[in-house]
């Protein structure tokens, strides 16, 4: 096997809608007896990786090498792979020629990397309806938390607000997420990108929830970096992608400091180290990489790329009017929406059911229709509770609250779908909800450890 070779182990699939997903003939028992395919409708939490990905990751690993240590074979191979996954990826994204890709463990390692990469006295912008990932790692920073918008210019004028009040002379950065992950509404980011900019600021996008479904160009979108995460994007657990200007991450410290960050090491003569630190992606890559989990979100960049997101977007956008429209016939669910029924979106939707916990009206679809979803506030606490009206100080959990069925909770439920959802999943979907809102639930639940179980 050469190490050329590596690069087009598996061939595309020939047909794009829906794509080959793992998991798409598992079976699962119901409460009321016997079994049906799973209908797996969490892709906003995690995405079912693609045969696609997952061959090509098998034909690898028997070449499992090193990368950047050895001069092995497989090690040279390894290290080949690794360093075109990387460009494979920055032009999936669009990157421009001097912007550096480091790869992480997820969208949430990005941001921190970058909230780390801050200069000193930088001020962070970010709403309030962002999830946690963008939400949470500004913590050494002067940080602007502003008001959840209720439409997309709504959205453009709060932010020029706060950056005409700002400190003009010091650096500045807005965090915005390109689709919600609770709402599914997509952002007007080329807007707040120019925004930002013409006040002196920088912005990066939080596409986890945006690439997998839009393509997203660094470029046309004109943001200073991106972070997504494999696992949404059709790929294994436990890699990510931060994208983008490299003077910043060039200018601080390391992410982690170690073998692979640094460049020269050398003792002094008081005793001490003297480390000089690569000035690449290397620079925030120490330690061992994870080879196989890059190698994973190139080949998932290169299927979505080939498979045509008009085509993925087409069809997605099917899904959505499906559910949407089924819902729509049931008048005890309510939608949560910040933009409005108009307003472009992808494959996540969430919402409440007059009468029923969320958690209990979750649980009811899993065992006995085989239809797994979501509960919680999806960690966008602040978002959700707005949504829902609730006062923003109560105390709540990303999981399941302490209520049992039955009772009223702080939390919603989420339908989420992509490019592996079959029309079947969402057709089973909508008319589960309907006969559970009609008919009520066939099995008795009760609350265990905080999450509505059947009664066994």
């Amino acid at each position: 096997m050469s190490v050329s070779s590596v690069s087009s182990l598996a061939a595309a699939p020939s047909v794009c809608a829906p794509l080959s997903v793992l998991g798409r003939d598992v079976t699962v028992p119901l409460v009321t007896g016997g079994e049906v395919t799973y209908a797996a409708l969490d892709y906003a939490a995690s995405a079912p990786a693609l045969q696609r990905v997952w061959d090509d990751v098998a034909a690898y690993a028997p070449y499992y090498g090193s990368v950047h240590r050895g001069a092995g074979y497989l090690s040279q191979l390894s290290t080949d792979l690794f360093e075109n996954a990387r460009r494979t990826v920055a032009a999936f994204l669009d990157c421009r020629e001097d912007d550096q890709l480091v790869f992480t463990r997820s969208t949430t390692d990005s941001l921190n990397l970058l909230a780390a990469a801050l200069p000193a006295g930088c001020q962070v912008f970010v709403f309030e309806t962002e999830h946690h990932a963008s939400l949470l790692p500004w913590r050494e920073a002067h940080v602007t938390y502003l008001d959840a918008p209720r439409t997309p210019a709504e959205a453009v004028a709060t932010l020029e607000r706060a950056l005409a009040d700002r400190d003009p002379h010091g650096p500045a950065l807005v965090c915005v997420t390109g689709a919600s992950n609770v709402t599914g509404e997509i952002w007007p980011v080329r807007e707040l990108a120019a925004s930002a900019h013409a006040h002196g600021a920088r912005i990066v996008l939080d596409a986890a929830q945006l690439a997998p479904h839009h393509p997203v160009s660094v470029q046309d979108l004109d943001v200073d970096w991106v972070a997504f995460s494999g696992h949404k994007l059709y790929a294994p657990f436990g890699s990510g992608v931060l994208a983008g200007r490299a003077d910043w991450l060039r200018q601080a410290d390391p992410y982690l400091a170690g073998g692979g960050a640094s460049r020269k090491v050398t003792r002094r003569t008081d005793g001490g180290v003297d480390v000089e630190w690569h000035e690449t992606a290397a620079r925030h890559e120490a330690g061992s990489p994870n080879v196989i989990g890059a190698y994973a979100v190139a080949s998932a960049c290169k299927a979505l790329t080939e498979a045509g997101f008009d085509t993925l977007v087409a069809r997605e956008q099917h899904l959505i009017d499906t559910v949407r429209a089924g819902l729509a016939e049931v008048p005890e669910v309510r939608v949560l929406s910040l933009f409005g029924d108009d307003a472009p979106r992808v494959g996540v939707i969430s919402f409440v059911v007059e009468g029923w916990n969320s958690s209990h009206f979750a649980a009811a679809l899993s065992a006995e229709y085989g239809i797994g979803v979501r509960d919680g506030l999806f960690c966008a606490h602040p978002l959700v509770r707005t949504l829902l009206g609730s006062d923003p100080q109560t105390q709540g959990e990303c999981g399941a609250p302490e209520a049992a069925p039955g009772e009223k909770s702080l939390n919603a439920i989420r339908v989420s779908f992509g490019a592996g959802t079959p029309d079947e999943h969402v057709e089973r979907f909508v008319r589960a909800v309907g006969e559970l809102v009609r008919d009520g639930a066939r099995w008795n639940y009760r609350t265990v450890d905080g999450r509505c179980v059947p009664v066994t």
